[in-house]
Parts: C-alpha cells; structure tokens; sequence
C-alpha cells in the first residue's frame, strides 16, 4: 500500500479589481460622508445637550443658593404659596414689603413686614378675626429672638401694639406688632409660626 503523494496547491489567479468608475467613486465618497454625519450626529447632539443642561442646572442652583443663602429680609412680596401656608393675606395696597422665612425640622416661620393705610390694616386684622381696637397698647408679642433674626429693633420709635392671633397646631399662630403714623399709614410686623 503506498500511501498518496500530496499535490501541490495551484495557485489561484490572482483577481485585479477592475479600476473605480466614477459612479464607484461616488456611492463610496456618499457613504463616508453619511457616516461621518452619522457619528457626528450621534456624539455631537448628546453632548452639546450634556453642555446646555449642565449650564442651565449650575445656573438654576445659584439662583437658589443666593435666594436660601440671604439672611435676614428680602425686600418684595412672599410667593402666593407661602403667603398661603403661612395664611398671611396681605393687604393689596401693601408698600414696603418685606419677608424672610426659616424652616427646620421643628418649626416653619414667615417674618413679613409691610406699611399700609389705616383702613387698610383694618381688613388685614379683621382676617385674624380681629379689629384695630384688639391691638394691646404697649406690647410687643414678637419675641427677642425673632426680632434679632430679621433684625427688627422695636425699642426704637413706637408706641407700638399687638396682637396674637392663636391657633392649633399644625396651623400657625401669628404675632402681630403694629405702630401707627399720624400720616394715617401703619407699619406692620408679623411673625406666622407653623408647627407640624
């Protein structure tokens, strides 16, 4: 028995492309330039998205952090929802309006201060269910520590009167301190306090 002999491998012709037409030329010119639009697209968009996020997010939390990094009051009206948490209706005709709030896990506080007419100060306490007559001639029912955080001094002028207006947890009780100007305006200074 003898064994096979191996034969050789023929070699295969060799295959010469046919030189590009320019049709050829142009299908794969096209097909490069979409698919480099196509990753441009795929990277490019995502990312230009990423930048313009990113600057918007960093921009709103400076907004934020200035607005909750203020200490003491800020001048302007409080937002219609705080005014409605803290049930703190203010006078429409309201000037010189002025507020700071302070949360914690214990108590919530809305320091608000604003002039107004006689009348005007009239339907504000009339809310609390209260009348000018109702203010405590000589007392001040905002305590020491809430005149330091907002920094109100009410041994400065005066005569000054109050009221508190009492109600049962978790709606909050508000302290108001009011004096009067013989140009017939009242400073009003109040204290609403929330606890849950």
């Amino acid at each position: 028995m003898s064994l096979p002999t191996p034969t050789e491998p023929r070699p295969e012709p060799e295959v010469v492309p046919a030189p590009p037409t320019r049709e050829r030329r142009r299908r794969t010119v096209r097909r490069r330039w979409i698919t480099a639009i196509v990753i441009v697209l795929l990277i490019g968009v995502p990312a230009g998205y990423l930048l313009v996020s990113a600057g918007q997010s960093r921009d709103s939390g400076r907004d934020k952090e200035r607005k909750w990094s203020a200490t003491g009051l800020t001048s302007g009206w409080p937002s219609q929802v705080q005014r409605r948490i803290y049930q703190v209706p203010l006078p429409d005709n309201a000037w010189h309006v002025a507020y700071y709030e302070t949360n914690n896990w214990k108590t919530s506080r809305l320091y608000v201060q604003f002039r107004t007419t006689e009348d005007q100060l009239a339907v504000f306490l009339a809310t609390y269910g209260a009348t000018p007559e109702d203010l405590q001639q000589g007392k001040i029912t905002i305590s020491a520590r809430n005149q330091s955080v907002t920094g109100w001094d009410f041994g400065v002028s005066g005569p000054w009167s109050s009221l508190t207006h009492q109600q049962d947890d978790p709606l909050p009780t508000h302290n108001i301190t009011v004096t009067r100007r013989p140009t017939g305006e009242a400073l009003v200074y109040l204290v609403a306090t929330s606890t849950p």
